[in-house]
């Protein structure tokens, strides 16, 4: 809020980040109190922000003194945008980078093999469409974007427009269910020609129904981000069936297989499922297809 003299009398005008401006009225007794109330929050807000700043700062610090991290920069970076421009509870981290959420719930170090990849899947949550543009309409940025934000070199492969890629070779592949009851499809991520698609995976529904698991994560250079994804159990089921289908790339299968003896292994020995919220209705996966 700020002052403006308007053929000499100051009005009192209100600004969004975005640049809308109103005005509240002649300077008067109330419109003196709103200024006064507003300059009083911003100045107590701003004194925390400082705070919590520096206290982030030294836990970075900290962490890499005490290499406490090892999730890709990237990813951290990546969470931390979708964060910050409020997007961050239309997805989920699924497949391989899940893995740094449960390691990091029991206190551990998961082998590298089983954490070997250069590309993130993060599944979108089609039901929420709508308020998801209306938030990147707010911000003024499609999803492409928030992506450079975290690392300015990601663009989208000619060939492949559900991923983006960055100059290191790290991909950011953009999931979502099958589409049903009035899903958009094809969908793009955004109004923007030039932003990602989505593609389509059997075992989206199933994955969002699923109980949820949250956990702060820490990378290589110190700075943290909160990881969301789904309920360790689920993810040991959907990984056991991957290891058995006839669909799944022969490739991968050993690798399906290890990571759901890891996280069973976890389970078992540190609990880390009994911290996924128990209201949430547990889904069944053995039917999924990916």
């Amino acid at each position: 809020m700020f002052w403006r003299h308007e053929n000499g009398v100051p009005q009192l005008v209100r600004a969004t980040t975005r640049g809308a401006q109103t005005r509240l009225g002649p300077q008067n007794a109330d419109t003196t109190a709103i200024f006064e109330r507003f300059a009083t929050r911003k100045a107590e807000l701003q004194s925390r922000l400082v705070s919590l700043n520096a206290a982030v700062e030294r836990s970075q610090r900290l962490n890499r003194a005490l290499r406490v991290g090892r999730c890709p920069n990237v990813l951290i970076a990546i969470l931390n945008q979708l964060t910050h421009h409020g997007v961050a509870n239309h997805f989920i981290t699924v497949g391989t980078h899940a893995l740094y959420a449960y390691e990091a719930a029991a206190g551990v170090r998961l082998s590298p093999t089983a954490l070997a990849t250069q590309d993130i899947d993060i599944l979108f949550d089609a039901r929420k469409r709508l308020t998801f543009l209306t938030q990147l309409s707010r911000h003024d940025v499609s999803f492409i974007d928030i992506l450079k934000k975290a690392d300015k070199s990601f663009t989208i492969m000619p060939d492949q427009l559900q991923t983006a890629v960055n100059a290191q070779g790290f991909e950011v592949d953009v999931l979502r269910r099958m589409a049903q009851n009035g899903d958009e499809h094809p969908m793009r991520m955004s109004a923007d020609e030039g932003d990602l698609w989505s593609m389509q995976v059997g075992s989206g529904e199933a994955l969002l129904s699923a109980r949820r698991f949250s956990q702060m994560v820490v990378a290589s250079n110190g700075s943290m981000a909160r990881l969301d994804t789904v309920d360790p159990t689920d993810f040991v089921r959907i990984k056991r069936l991957l290891a058995t289908s006839s669909q799944r790339d022969p490739r991968k299968r050993p690798k399906d297989a290890l990571q759901a003896d890891l996280v069973e292994q976890l389970i078992l020995e540190f609990q880390i499922d009994q911290r996924i919220d128990r209201a949430t209705a547990a889904v069944d996966l053995v039917d999924s297809k990916v």
